[in-house]
């Protein structure tokens, strides 16, 4: 019975809520078509706030829509420019702006119609189970109607009974269609268009391709300077200790030994520096062992206790893998740096389609998703596959970071 209660309450409040909305659309809807007509699409400064105001009102919507169909309904506006002129020359000929306007004249009576429609029912249904009562009070001589029937005496009034039975069970089970219907109106007109939709989908795509170039490039400068640094340096001191060596062979035999000593020593440091370069640019134990053992590696070496589960049923392309490593690699590495946690937990779900990362944490919390580099470079490694990033750090904890890649055959 709560939840029956609590539904109703829920209902109920929704429908107000767009009785409410249809006003303010009623309102910017006028103002609108007024500002429009009296500035003729020049872009005067009461026409784009008017318009401004329109398209929050057009988010909220949006938000609701979504929440009510469990799919989020996207915004579509294309982004404004700087310069009155320019911004008003996008503003009206964006296509989502005219659609806006449509949803607002079709919510104004959306919007009434439900909005009455919902308590009304409840009220007839109220009284149409009091009827009986309410007919007894009243005098004889007064005559009133109630949904088509003629109350005019005891068995009238008895006989509304039912209808007010059946207005209580159209309140309680109409509201939800009424609710739907209204989001699907609101997805119908407030969503992307198929030709906005590619279009975003084609600007994103060349923004994912100008961040995996430039990520490349930033890439090979590390390699080329870790190569100049280190192992190159220290190649060209073994060459010439090497060589010195040679020349103190025969005149100064143990001095010849000792640079040899270092020369050994230093080629085992630039093979340990090669080693560690190659593994930053793709692990070997990632190609030998996958992507399962990879991680494993991975939590072994964590000085904070790590919980791993990996369900892969089969072995994912080597691109996929190698991003999923460094996805999991940078997010570990933040967790240990600045989570102070005392156990990380670590997910790698394949459902056939996507692979899904979670990295969790029992630390402090609070952390920024906007801030550091390290969740920006995970960013742009997961923006080459068209993948997507989530992070929840509230402060206090727990700080869970879910990240989406398509890894699809």
């Amino acid at each position: 019975m709560k939840q029956m209660i609590k539904r109703v309450r829920r209902e109920q409040a929704h429908l107000l809520a767009s009785l409410r909305l249809a006003a303010v659309c009623l309102v910017l809807f006028a103002s609108t078509a007024v500002t429009l007509a009296v500035t003729g699409g020049l872009g005067l400064p009461p026409y784009l706030q008017v318009l401004r105001r329109g398209r929050r009102v057009a988010d909220w919507q949006r938000g609701r829509a979504g929440a009510v169909l469990g799919d989020p309904v996207p915004s579509p506006y294309r982004a404004l420019p700087k310069g009155l002129a320019e911004r008003t020359r996008t503003v009206l000929t964006d296509r989502a702006t005219w659609r806006d306007l449509g949803w607002m004249f079709g919510q104004t009576t959306i919007g009434l119609v439900f909005g009455v429609l919902g308590p009304a029912l409840w009220l007839a249904g109220a009284f149409g189970l009091l009827m009986p009562a309410v007919r007894a009070a009243l005098p004889p001589e007064i005559v009133f109607q109630y949904n088509g029937l003629t109350v005019d005496g005891p068995a009238a009034a008895w006989a509304a009974v039912p209808i007010g039975v059946l207005c209580l069970a159209a309140g309680y089970l109409l509201p939800r269609f009424l609710i739907r219907a209204e989001a699907r109106f609101a997805r119908w007109l407030l969503a992307p268009t198929a030709e906005a939709r590619l279009s975003a989908r084609v600007e994103q795509l060349t923004e994912t391709r100008a961040e995996a170039i430039d990520a490349s490039a930033v890439e090979l400068r590390r390699i080329e300077r870790d190569l100049h640094d280190g192992a190159q340096a220290r190649l060209v001191a073994l060459s010439m200790n090497l060589g010195m060596a040679e020349d103190l062979f025969d005149s100064d035999p143990a001095t010849a030994r000792s640079m040899l000593t270092d020369a050994r020593a230093g080629a085992h440091t630039a093979m340990s520096e090669l080693r560690d370069l190659v593994r930053g640019i793709h692990p070997p134990l990632l190609a030998d062992r996958g992507l399962p053992g990879a991680l494993q590696a991975l939590a072994l070496g964590s000085p904070i206790p790590v919980d791993l589960d990996t369900r892969l049923a089969r072995r994912l392309a080597a691109p996929v893998e190698s991003a999923a490593y460094f996805v999991v690699a940078e997010a570990l590495t933040n967790a240990i740096k600045h989570s102070g946690a005392e156990r990380i937990t670590i997910q790698v779900v394949d459902d056939g389609r996507r692979l899904r990362l979670c990295v969790r944490d029992d630390g402090r919390g609070g952390a920024d998703p906007a801030g550091g580099t390290g969740l920006r470079g995970i960013e742009r490694r997961l923006a080459a596959f068209d993948g997507t990033i989530r992070v929840s750090s509230p402060p206090g904890g727990p700080t869970e970071l879910i990240a989406e890649l398509p890894c699809g055959s």
